[in-house]
């Protein structure tokens, strides 16, 4: 149970940073529907985990002998990322729209995003498999795993305990406010798509 407890501090330690994913599920919660929200955050949480057992199984070594994985990695993640922040920049909110089930929402294109957010980052791949890898190696068999189930259970309670929160206090936000936090979530996804395509461009040269 110690490993199982400290897999889930760890994995809260290492989710809880605002990151792409939580920027997405927070502005997901604010604009869709509740039962919306909570789907894609379990979308969200099913990617972490997979890319956490990846990362804790060594997928970063592909990336290591594979360097041409990596480009198109970054490429790929930095330019759908890209998208992704120019349309929150560009999306406004009204009174009538905020959690309405009308607005306009494509699961495919949700799924994607969730996907784009935790695989398409290969420094994310890389130093997470250098975290996850040195408990790995310092914790053979049933401790091993029961350390990353501990950080499966952290994704979980996080993207839903995040969602929840968010969508019980977007009733209390209006349209500026909700309008204003897309932009500043754009503007971060940006920064992260900037991050991925210098250094796509940095390999290149």
């Amino acid at each position: 149970m110690f490993n199982l407890l400290k897999g889930l501090l760890f994995g809260l330690a290492y989710v809880a940073p605002i990151g792409m994913q939580n920027l997405y599920v927070i502005n997901t919660a604010l604009d869709q529907p509740r039962h919306r929200a909570y789907l894609i955050a379990g979308i969200v949480i099913f990617f972490d985990i997979s890319l956490s057992l990846a990362c804790f199984f060594g997928v970063g070594q592909l990336l290591t002998a594979v360097p041409l994985l990596k480009l198109l990695l970054w490429a790929g993640g930095g330019s759908f990322i890209t998208v992704l922040g120019i349309q929150l920049i560009r999306s406004t909110t009204t009174p009538l729209d905020v959690g309405s089930p009308q607005k306009a929402f494509h699961y495919r294109a949700a799924i994607l995003a969730a996907f784009s957010i935790a695989w398409l980052n290969p420094q994310a791949i890389l130093d997470g498999t250098m975290l996850l890898g040195a408990f790995r190696a310092s914790l053979p068999g049933i401790k091993g795993d029961l350390f990353v189930s501990g950080v499966a259970i952290s994704s979980f309670l996080w993207f839903t305990g995040l969602t929840t929160i968010v969508s019980l206090l977007k009733s209390q936000l209006n349209a500026k406010i909700l309008t204003w936090i897309n932009r500043v979530c754009g503007v971060v996804m940006l920064g992260y798509a900037v991050k991925l395509l210098s250094q796509f461009v940095g390999a290149l040269l």
